[in-house]
């Protein structure tokens, strides 16, 4: 019942003119802001005050932003069925393709790591539709229907979806030349390693330098963000090998790092389209 509600208004959305999308989108986000607990509310401005060292009147503006981008956001996921290889360049425009075309010429696949700031899901649409073999690797939806809904439109946009379990799959896909997406700027637990992240140690998926030491794969940071016009521009990074030594923790860590500080430099550039309302130093490193 869910997944046909939400093609519904997918079709509806997909009638009407940008502007209006856009709109709408901006309207939900700022109804919606009212009602984000206000513990999770303080956090993010705490966050952003400590990160960014502003103080708490701009921090509270941009954990607004950084929440009502959701709207915008939602329409043009709810408008990707429209999108398609002829007009994906009117949508988003790709800066530093030659870098990610670069990495695979190497003949090793790609590992493109970015992070949940600007519309991470147009970012892997607009690859695929621009002819890069893209991999999408997600995290499985609580609500089946919006995870069915998510993979059928990440799909038809032309990426393979995998889920971050299937490890297996990730390196045969790797290996044949593929490039695998992972968001790798949200808390992991114990499971991650500790890097400086606006210095201060925060738990960091190591899945990206992982990959990279395994195959020897350049890794390609990529972001996308929102222009004034509503339209995006996706920005493409120069590729990384890691630099392989027989410690393998060290040579993962230095990688993760050098990854993580390409990420800050995004968001402090860019620090209303990130994603502020997740907690990312949630975990606290382990005691000396």
């Amino acid at each position: 019942m869910q997944y046909h509600l939400v093609k519904c208004l997918s079709s509806l959305v997909c009638l009407l003119p940008a502007r209006l999308r856009r709109g709408l989108g901006c309207l939900i986000g700022n109804l919606c802001w009212p009602f984000v607990p206000v513990k999770r509310r303080n956090m993010a401005i705490n966050n952003i005050c400590r990160s960014l060292g502003v103080d708490e009147r701009q921090a509270y503006a941009l954990a607004k932003a950084s929440a009502v981008r959701f709207g915008p956001m939602f329409m043009e996921v709810l408008y990707m069925p429209r999108l398609t290889k002829d007009n994906i360049g009117q949508v988003v425009k790709l800066s530093g393709h030659e870098h990610l075309e670069a990495a695979l010429k190497l003949g090793r696949g790609a590992v493109l790591a970015t992070a949940h700031s600007g519309n991470w899901e147009l970012l892997g649409a607009a690859l695929a539709m621009h002819g890069f073999p893209l991999v999408a690797v997600v995290q499985r939806q609580t609500n089946a229907a919006m995870d069915s809904f998510i993979n059928e439109y990440r799909t038809k946009a032309g990426m393979h979806v995998t889920y971050k379990q299937g490890v297996r799959e990730m390196v045969k896909l790797l290996c044949s030349g593929k490039i695998i997406g992972l968001l790798m700027d949200q808390d992991n637990h114990r499971d991650g390693v500790f890097i400086e992240f606006f210095s201060r140690p925060a738990s960091t998926p190591q899945g990206a330098a992982a990959l990279g030491r395994l195959n020897n794969a350049p890794i390609v940071p990529a972001f996308i963000t929102t222009n004034p016009d509503g339209t995006h521009t996706a920005i493409i990074h120069p590729h990384l090998i890691v630099e392989k030594t027989a410690d393998r923790d060290y040579d993962i860590r230095i990688t993760t790092q050098r990854l993580t500080q390409i990420i800050e430099n995004h968001v402090r550039k860019y620090p209303h389209e990130w994603f502020w309302l997740h907690n990312r130093w949630k975990t606290p490193p382990p005691a000396m």
